[in-house]
């Protein structure tokens, strides 16, 4: 199957965000592919991470926010009256910038989600904790210490941990707003690693400000500035025959 008749799983139409009365996003149309890595690139405070909210409805904890358009997950506008914002974010999940582990066991950080959300006995909890763990590469370097404060990790486990934590709540799409900006060049090719391995059963959407992780990492990227995506395609294309002359500037070290 070619790139280009992958299966739609999310879609921005006529995007516009504002914080108060500033315009942040401006007119936004996106479309992700199911079971593929997109990247958001982009100079800081372009959107990306604003848009990457967008995408689970996390911006609405922000007071004084407004929304214009749709976002559109399996053909259902996110956004549209009734719809189970609880329900959106297991579906959606977001892994942060900085590992933000609870101060509690690392077992009780995976298998927190399952819990509230009554997924599964006791048994079953303890069962999805352990194929979150192996999922998010981690299992066998706690295997032997569940029980141990999850802030005794490093930082690359602790966001592997998180990672672990989004996968056992069985999200569909999961969104990394820069996941390896705190992290050691190990610890983020640990992570470069993980989202190949997840990529086949989990759409991911990243914003990173590493441009030889968008490349390495994913297949379509979207160039952000000023609130607009000036280009979006194949990564490929983006990184090699980019049709605007800020998007080349951009990614060739020559912007501003």
């Amino acid at each position: 199957m070619t790139e280009s008749h992958l299966a739609v799983k999310m879609e921005t139409r006529g995007l516009h965000f504002y914080y108060g009365s500033n315009h942040a996003l401006k007119n936004i149309n996106i479309v992700i592919k199911e079971r593929q890595i997109t990247a958001l690139i982009g100079p800081s405070g372009c959107g990306k991470s604003t848009f990457l909210r967008t995408l689970n409805r996390l911006n609405e904890l922000i007071p004084h926010t407004r929304i214009e358009g749709a976002v559109i997950l399996d053909g259902e506008d996110i956004y549209q009256p009734g719809t189970d914002v609880v329900s959106l974010r297991q579906r959606v999940g977001m892994v942060f910038q900085r590992p933000n582990p609870f101060p509690k066991s690392i077992f009780e950080n995976v298998a927190f989600g399952p819990k509230v959300l009554g997924l599964g006995t006791k048994r079953e909890i303890e069962e999805k904790v352990e194929q979150s763990l192996k999922a998010a590469a981690l299992w066998p370097e706690v295997s032997d210490r569940l029980h141990s404060n999850a802030l005794s990790l490093t930082l690359g486990q602790q966001q592997r941990l998180c990672i672990a934590r989004v996968l056992a709540v069985q999200p569909e799409v999961i969104l990394m707003d820069e996941p390896c900006s705190a992290l050691d060049p190990l610890a983020t090719l640990k992570i470069e690693e993980l989202m190949q391995d997840l990529k086949k059963n989990y759409t991911i959407v990243i914003v990173t400000h590493n441009m030889q992780q968008a490349a390495r990492t994913s297949n379509w990227t979207g160039f952000f500035h000023l609130g607009e995506v000036l280009e979006y395609g194949p990564t490929e294309t983006i990184f090699t025959h980019p049709k605007d002359p800020q998007t080349e500037n951009y990614i060739t070290g020559r912007y501003g």
